[in-house]
């Protein structure tokens, strides 16, 4: 719970880069807050602009609710006010949700982040209805999900810009469903200017999210200075800039956001820039093999070599 003497949440402004943190495990599978204090600080001092805990890649599926609580908690102390943070609350049914949003807010979250519950093609008014009851519940700021592997449905880009417009607290979404720069288009095109679109899936579409028109991105990629530095040129005007480093590194993005292998390739990168002690996900996650590793290996050493005039970076 938050206490009188913790900082005043700061109100989040949905753009620029909010990295999404994974949960560590030691080699038993138990928490391990000291490598997650690590990895907060890693992140800050790449220049994120936010911080969210409790999501799909933070292994939040995995997690009782006694350690959502800790892991929350730790979160919210190790950033101490610096910069927003976003939980996860997304619960298959409203008064879960509820629940989760609510500690949420009670720990010193800035906002919640909640994909729809999993339903069978939901209407418009259903979803519509579900972030409108959850607003009047919560008093914080809603960023919607939009996840079809989560949700197990597509949302229409004018549903969502539907839920925007009669849900004011819910004016912000984490778009994750391809082609991420045509939906967002769409998206922004029904909506009024203070709507906000954070990319996701592993910052492999960043650039062309923000040509589109997004405000920045939400996603754990294990390099966070190279987005920031994507999405800083990028609001400065400079977009050949922009593009330039994107193209550079897409392809670390690329290898670490592979199906079934993305959280565990995540935590072995952060391993190897000494963020976390082990790159331990608890069962049933997929393990990269030795031929993965290899994979990892002559990637990095490429880029290492490619681009070693590229001091602000360390691979």
């Amino acid at each position: 719970m938050q206490s009188p003497s913790s900082p005043t949440p700061n109100p989040p402004a949905f753009r620029g880069v909010f990295s999404v943190l994974p949960t560590p495990f030691d080699s038993s599978g138990e928490l391990d807050l000291d490598s997650l204090g690590r990895v907060i600080q890693l992140y800050l001092a790449a220049g994120v602009d936010g911080l969210t805990a409790l999501g799909v890649t933070s292994e939040v599926a995995r997690l009782e609710d006694r350690e959502r609580s800790v892991v929350l908690e730790a979160v919210i102390r190790h950033t101490a006010g610096r910069v927003p943070v976003v939980a996860g609350a997304t619960s298959n049914g409203l008064r879960t949700t509820i629940a989760h949003s609510r500690a949420a807010k009670a720990a010193g979250a800035s906002a919640v982040m909640v994909s729809p519950p999993q339903l069978a093609r939901p209407s418009a008014d259903v979803l519509v209805g579900f972030y409108s009851s959850l607003a009047a519940a919560v008093d914080l700021p809603i960023v919607v999900q939009d996840y079809p592997p989560v949700s197990g449905f597509t949302i229409e880009p004018a549903i969502l810009a539907r839920i925007a417009s009669e849900v004011p607290a819910a004016r912000a979404i984490k778009l994750e469903d391809p082609p991420t720069q045509w939906k967002t288009a769409r998206i922004l095109a029904e909506t009024g200017p203070e709507f906000r679109i954070l990319g996701g899936l592993g910052g492999v579409f960043l650039l062309e999210e923000l040509l589109a028109g997004a405000s920045g991105t939400m996603t754990g990629f294990a390099y966070p200075e190279i987005l920031v530095r994507i999405v800083h040129f990028y609001q400065a005007g400079k977009v050949d800039e922009a593009a330039d480093v994107f193209y550079r590194y897409v392809s670390l993005m690329r290898f670490e956001f592979q199906q079934l292998l993305g959280v565990a390739l995540r935590k072995e990168i952060l391993r190897r820039r000494g963020a976390i002690r082990d790159a331990a996900i608890r069962p049933p996650g997929a393990k990269p093999d030795a031929a993965t590793l290899a994979a990892l290996d002559r990637l990095l050493a490429w880029v290492r070599t490619e681009y070693k005039e590229d001091s602000w970076i360390s691979i």
